[in-house]
C-alpha cells in the first residue's frame, strides 16, 4: 500500500520514471523509451543539453552579465545528465542535485562515459539538506512544473540562499496551461494540478506525474527579496504547458526587507 501524500508521491514517481525509463522520463520522445533508444538517439539525447547551456550562457551573456564566467554551478533536477556534462566544461566544479537515486547513478554513469572528472551528485530533500557552499550560477529547467506550488516555493527560496552574491540563476517554471483561455490563463481552484492522487491505473502504466503552474507574483517576490534587482525572461510552451525562464542575477549588496 502505498502511505504517501500526494504531495511527496511526485518524488517516488520521479525515483520509479529513474528505475524504469530514465531518458524518456526527462524527454517525453518515444525515440528515448528504454526499449526504443539507440547510440544515435542518446547521442541527440545529450546534444540536446549541449544547445540547452549554449542557448543559457547566450541569454545569460547578452541580457545579464556580458562577462560571466562560472567558477561553481549547481543543476537542480539534473536527472541523468543532459544538462550536467555540458554545464562541466564551463566551471572548476559542477553539482547535480536530484530526488531520484536511479536519475543520480545513471547521470554519474553518463559524467564517467563522457570523461566528466568535475561533476559531484547530491540527493535532494526539500531542505537541500546536502547543498553547502554557494554557487556563481543555479540552473534548473523543466522541474519545478512537477513539485507542488508550496514545497516548490520553499526549496526556489532556499537555492536563492545558496546564490553567490553577484551570482546568476536560470530558472524554468510553468505559470498556466493553453486550455485556461477562457479564465485569461487563470488556472480554476479545482485545476491547480492535473495530477490526480487518487486515479487508478494499470500495473504496467508509466508513473503519474504532477504539472503545477505557479504564481509569478510569488516567484518574483522571492527573487526580489533574495537580492535580485533585475531579471530578463523568455517564454517557454512545453505541449500547452506555458511558462518562463527566469535569468537573473543576485545583487553584490544585502537585499531590502
Amino acid at each position: 500500500m502505498n502511505t504517501l501524500s500526494p504531495d511527496m508521491s511526485t518524488d517516488s514517481a520521479w525515483e520509479e520514471w529513474g528505475r524504469r525509463d530514465a531518458y524518456f522520463g526527462v524527454i517525453t520522445d518515444p525515440k528515448f523509451r528504454a526499449s526504443e533508444i539507440t547510440e544515435e538517439s542518446k547521442r541527440e539525447f545529450f546534444d540536446s543539453g549541449r544547445w540547452h547551456v549554449d542557448y543559457v550562457m547566450r541569454i545569460v551573456r547578452k541580457h545579464v552579465d556580458a562577462d560571466f564566467a562560472p567558477k561553481r554551478i549547481l543543476d537542480f533536477g539534473c536527472g541523468v545528465g543532459r544538462v550536467l556534462i555540458p554545464l562541466a566544461g564551463l566551471a572548476q566544479q559542477v553539482f547535480g542535485i536530484d530526488v531520484s537515486t536511479s536519475m543520480l547513478l545513471e547521470a554519474k554513469r553518463n559524467c564517467q562515459e563522457h570523461g566528466v572528472l568535475n561533476a559531484h551528485f547530491l540527493e535532494s530533500d526539500d531542505n537541500l539538506s546536502s547543498l553547502t557552499g554557494g554557487f556563481d550560477l543555479i540552473h534548473s529547467c523543466i522541474v519545478f512544473q512537477h513539485i507542488p506550488v508550496e514545497r516548490g516555493r520553499s526549496i526556489l527560496g532556499r537555492l536563492l540562499q545558496h546564490l553567490n552574491p553577484g551570482g546568476v540563476g536560470a530558472i524554468q517554471l510553468t505559470y498556466s496551461k493553453t486550455h485556461f483561455s477562457v479564465t485569461h490563463g487563470i488556472a480554476p481552484p479545482e485545476s491547480q494540478s492535473d495530477y490526480l492522487p487518487d486515479q487508478v491505473t494499470a500495473p504496467n502504466a508509466d508513473p503519474a506525474i504532477q504539472m503545477n503552474p505557479y504564481n509569478m507574483n510569488s516567484i518574483l517576490f522571492a527573487l526580489q527579496q533574495s537580492g535580485v534587482t533585475q531579471f530578463y525572461a523568455d517564454f517557454t510552451d512545453h505541449g500547452g504547458e506555458l511558462g518562463v525562464f527566469l535569468f537573473f542575477r543576485k545583487s553584490n549588496l544585502s537585499p531590502t526587507v
